[in-house]
């Protein structure tokens, strides 16, 4: 087997590999003898075929399957030859050979990058202390108050925080516009609801009250007819309603299904949650910053190969999640381009790492996400020991759980600030 490879990108390899006719020849008489033994033609006994017939019938499938094996084979044992890498599959292309009789064909194809982690202790890392006191904890109340809060017509004007009742029907040179009409649509002032145009016309009328005036809607609209374009709207006003808040006592946490420990036990449950919330975003916030740091450290080229293979996984659970089974009409694959581009890269550098650092996956901290994940079953215990029993889900947990030792290592190697900060601050800039 001959072989030659050159470089015809920073990571393509194109690869020509010779067979002697000799070899193929050889297997090729090798099997014709073998179906001789057992053919069965017309005119002849079972055995008994001569063999120019069996190869006048079988010559030419047998040659074809001998050079798809061959093929495979040996592009398999010139990979490991030339010591190459290869990111996916390889495009192979035949080519005529110097031997008339022997086989040649190109393979192009991408290789992995040579990794060498570099600057990992000058990875930066602001590390958020978030602090949870009694002002943080009443503008939760406060919101969750809203969430079970009722409305109760009012006779004055409309303000901030106030609820209208109002038809509205839009216009453009008295033409009605698509879904630009509305009957006793509810409308909280204040919370964005509707463009800013309109929801300012919104504020100081009362019960009874007709009125009309221009909006402006924006050049990205999503109604491409209506982008840019001013719309006249005309209302009427049915009723101004306030918002009525529960009282914070035992019944109000009752409402969130504390039925024991009262008004205290509700409050401590809820600052459980912020405590649990804020930690949440204070780990995905450290890993995010330890993730970009990495890689723009360690600047690598990348297969386009698998890129491809992310952009089309991630499109695939795009599909999943929305629901969508017809393929045209899946999100454009484009959507995807520059995350997968990060993912890549991220995998290749945390691989590396892990080969570097000799990391291997830590069993308790499988179990502790395990346990993370059936956390929310009533039967949690169960469906822990349900999971950690089986193979293939353990083997889909470990990769996460070992990614996550890998950025935890950086974190612990790289420099570390810490800042304080409210929890309201924090999660409600």
């Amino acid at each position: 087997m001959q072989v030659s490879v050159e470089s015809t990108g920073k990571l393509e390899r194109r690869m020509r590999v010779e067979l002697p006719a000799a070899r193929i020849d050889q297997e090729v008489s090798s099997r014709l003898k073998s179906v001789g033994k057992t053919a069965k033609i017309k005119g002849f006994r079972p055995g008994k075929v001569p063999a120019k017939v069996v190869k006048q019938r079988y010559g030419q499938q047998i040659r074809e399957e001998v050079l798809s094996e061959i093929m495979q084979k040996s592009y398999s044992d010139a990979v490991l030859q030339e010591n190459l890498n290869p990111a996916g599959g390889p495009e192979i292309q035949p080519e005529k050979p110097k031997d008339s009789n022997g086989f040649a064909y190109v393979a192009t194809f991408e290789v992995m990058p040579e990794v060498e982690l570099k600057n990992l202790d000058k990875i930066a890392v602001e590390k958020t202390e978030v602090s949870i006191g009694e002002k943080d904890l009443k503008a939760m109340i406060e919101k969750l108050r809203k969430q079970k809060a009722t409305w109760e017509e009012v006779d004055r004007v409309s303000a901030e925080g106030d609820q209208v009742i109002v038809d509205f029907d839009g216009t453009i040179k008295g033409e009605p516009i698509t879904g630009g009409k509305g009957t006793e649509v509810p409308v909280v002032l204040g919370e964005g609801q509707m463009l800013p145009d309109f929801e300012k016309a919104l504020f100081g009328i009362k019960a009874g009250d007709e009125k009309s005036f221009k909006v402006k809607f924006p050049k990205d609209y999503q109604a491409e007819e209506l982008q840019g374009k001013k719309v006249d709207f005309a209302i009427v006003t049915h009723r101004v309603e306030g918002m009525v808040l529960p009282p914070v006592d035992d019944a109000f946490a009752k409402l969130f299904e504390v039925t024991e420990g009262g008004i205290e036990k509700f409050k401590q449950d809820v600052k459980d949650n912020m405590r649990r919330e804020a930690d949440s975003k204070a780990s995905a916030d450290v890993r995010e910053q330890v993730i970009d740091g990495l890689i723009e450290a360690n600047a690598i080229d990348i297969p386009q190969t698998l890129k491809n293979q992310e952009m089309q996984a991630m499109q695939r659970d795009a599909m999943q999640r929305m629901g969508i089974e017809d393929a045209e009409q899946a999100p454009a694959l484009d959507n995807f381009t520059d995350l997968a581009d990060k993912r890549v890269r991220l995998g290749l550098l945390i691989r590396q790492l892990i080969v570097d650092q000799k990391l291997s996956v830590d069993e308790a901290r499988v179990r502790a996400r395990v346990e993370e994940m059936c956390a929310g079953y009533e039967n949690a215990d169960d469906m822990v020991n349900m999971y950690m029993s089986n193979p293939q889900i353990v083997q889909q947990v470990e990769p996460m759980v070992l990614e996550q030792q890998a950025i935890d290592w950086l974190m612990a190697n790289g420099k570390v600030t810490e800042k304080k900060v409210s929890f309201t601050e924090y999660m409600d800039p």
